[in-house]
């Protein structure tokens, strides 16, 4: 079996030699910010879960699952992927896509952002549609759909080679135990867009923030601390005068 494998793996094209792109562009604009905000405000998270830093995470790249003719056909591209316990690199070189055959190892968690009606994203065509192919052929753990018109996130877990409708927790979120990490949607504003983004918060219901966020938590800290040490010299000023007044030395 092992000779097999040797031998398809040194016949089947790599990241290297399949096509990384197929010329089309992002849909809309709130899809690249959205990406990005769920890489940085987990970064830290995956940190500490992988502390040797075998991990990757793909945003609107392909996973190659078949071999088929043109290439682009043997492939998905989710919008958002995690995939635990593999080099970030392979080769020494920056990954083109993600290729099944010559990884072995399925993401733990895609994530797609419905720009359309959802028909795409819930596809069972077999060997076609995305819904398919992640519960059937790749099988990934967690499969999330978020529509952000609707301001809606379905998430589903992998039972038994079925994928099952997860239910929220009292938070409204859905706890991926693997990442100890729960998702949902969080209104507010980012990259100065206001909309229900899709988020992560810790078990205990923190929400992670970005690195830029948490900067302007500890400015806002800082400037409070600052606020209420100026307030308590006022004061100690104001009573200090009174003293006086009074006749009373203040030391």
């Amino acid at each position: 079996m092992a000779t097999i494998e040797i031998e398809a793996q040194t016949s089947l094209p790599d990241h290297t030699q399949l096509p990384c792109e197929d010329g089309t562009f992002v849909k809309n604009f709130q899809e690249h910010p959205q990406s990005i905000l769920l890489t940085e405000s987990i970064w830290s998270k995956l940190q500490e879960i992988h502390p040797d830093q075998q991990f990757c995470i793909g945003q609107d790249s392909g996973i190659y699952w078949r071999i088929t003719e043109p290439p682009q056909k043997g492939a998905v591209s989710p919008d958002w992927f995690y995939v635990p316990e593999v080099s970030p690199t392979l080769n020494g070189q920056s990954r083109r896509s993600y290729v099944m055959w010559q990884e072995f190892v399925a993401p733990l968690i895609v994530l797609e952002f419905v720009s359309g009606n959802g028909q795409e994203e819930r596809d069972q065509t077999p060997y076609k549609g995305k819904f398919w192919v992640y519960e059937k052929a790749i099988r990934v753990p967690f499969y999330g759909i978020y529509e952000v018109q609707k301001s809606s996130l379905e998430m589903y877990h992998l039972i038994e080679g079925q994928y099952h409708l997860m239910p929220p927790n009292q938070r409204g979120h859905y706890t991926i135990e693997k990442m100890g990490v729960e998702v949902g949607l969080w209104q507010g504003i980012y990259k100065n867009i206001d909309l229900p983004w899709l988020r992560w918060w810790d078990v205990q219901g923190d929400l992670l923030l970005t690195g830029e966020e948490r900067a302007e938590t500890a400015e806002k800290l800082a400037e409070h601390e600052k606020q209420r040490a100026e307030k308590a010299e006022q004061e100690l000023i104001r009573l200090r005068e009174l003293l006086a007044k009074a006749g009373v030395n203040p030391e």
